[in-house]
């Protein structure tokens, strides 16, 4: 009998493995509504796992840490989502404004280019389609009825509850999970070091996004302190969502910026609408150049080639979950591989 094997041809055995990954892709990408809350909660796992292992520390039993953290952990959503609710229907009851106050501006500027008439006329065309269109969607009912609503809230109900099942029974087990794996992966000789890469990698991990958090939140609250001084309305939980939102590099960035204008629009004339977004993007730009690479740079050094890669790829894959894990995902790999770990260890040649 003929047996199947890919030993002695490399290009076969690479054309398995390509096909191979394919066919995980797709699996992922098919299964989104499962498989996304289930990473997304394993990447939360790392991240909390010193606080899992706080709580035992002091006295508390696994259950009963694991149980601790994700009563946490939904708090912390649950309060954002009732800090930011108010925000949400404001902008809603305020889009017709904002849409007159966009024409406003873009008709002031379409006056400085007296000369190019061929462009004011398509901007005007332009401006009268999309005013057509938002009054069709205004007539229609353009936000989602109670018929969309109930029709999703299953779907979101139960990855929720793939959340947080994945969560808590990831940090009950982990560590069982980890010395699994190690017996699993490699032979007997390397089950020690395998367990050393796990357990270096969530220590690694979980630091750097406890630097990244403490960062992100001193982002927050200069933001909103300067939001309160030129007394733009709820400037806290702007600073709130611009920290949790810079976490999801360049396109929270972008959120936070593009949400700042409208509300811009919304609270001020003139001008003075787009200061809000130019002291996001001016703090955003100082914590970037510098505050990150001061406090995480010399020990973690990420190449912004991998970063952009794996943050186009996880949103295709994922969409808004697949950017928030992106970085999470692609740090941990590295931190299996110990590419950190090597880097951290070298040092400056002997002059």
């Amino acid at each position: 009998m003929y047996r199947f094997t890919v030993d002695g041809d490399p290009g076969l055995r690479v054309a398995v493995i390509l096909i191979a990954l394919i066919l995980s892709f797709a699996a992922l990408k098919t299964g989104a509504d499962i498989f996304a809350p289930m990473v997304l909660a394993l990447v939360t796992g790392v991240m909390l796992a010193p606080v899992t292992d706080l709580f035992e520390r002091i006295g508390f039993s696994c259950g009963l840490a694991s149980s601790t953290v994700l009563i946490l952990g939904v708090s912390a959503i649950g309060t954002l989502a009732i800090l930011a609710e108010p925000l949400i229907w404001q902008i809603v009851e305020e889009l017709p404004r904002i849409q007159y106050e966009l024409r406003s501006i873009i008709a002031e500027i379409s006056n400085l280019i007296r000369g190019l008439q061929e462009v004011n006329r398509e901007v005007g065309e332009a401006l009268g389609a999309a005013a057509d269109a938002a009054s069709e969607t205004s007539e229609g009912g353009g936000m989602p009825n109670l018929t969309s609503a109930l029709f999703l809230a299953p779907l979101v109900l139960a990855q929720a509850l793939v959340f947080c099942g994945t969560l808590f029974f990831f940090l009950l087990t982990r560590k069982r999970m980890y010395a699994w794996l190690s017996l699993w992966i490699g032979t007997s000789d390397d089950t020690q070091d395998i367990l050393r890469r796990f357990t270096n990698a969530e220590r690694l991990v979980a630091r750097y996004f406890l630097a990244i958090s403490c960062i992100n939140a001193g982002l927050g609250a200069a933001l909103g302190g300067a939001l309160f001084l030129i007394e733009l309305p709820g400037p806290f939980v702007w600073a709130f969502v611009a920290a949790l939102l810079n976490f999801v590099l360049y396109v929270g960035p972008m959120t936070v910026a593009a949400g700042l204008l409208l509300a811009g629009i919304v609270a001020f004339d003139g001008l003075m609408a787009v200061a809000p977004p130019a002291i996001f993007l001016f703090l955003n730009m100082i914590e970037a150049q510098f505050v990150t690479p001061s406090f995480v740079g010399r020990h973690i050094s990420v190449n912004p080639l991998l970063i952009f890669v794996s943050l186009v790829f996880w949103l295709w894959l994922w969409g808004p979950i697949g950017g928030i894990i992106a970085i999470p995902v692609l740090v941990i790999a590295l931190a299996l591989l110990d590419i950190f770990a090597v880097d951290a260890t070298v040092e400056d040649p002997a002059p």
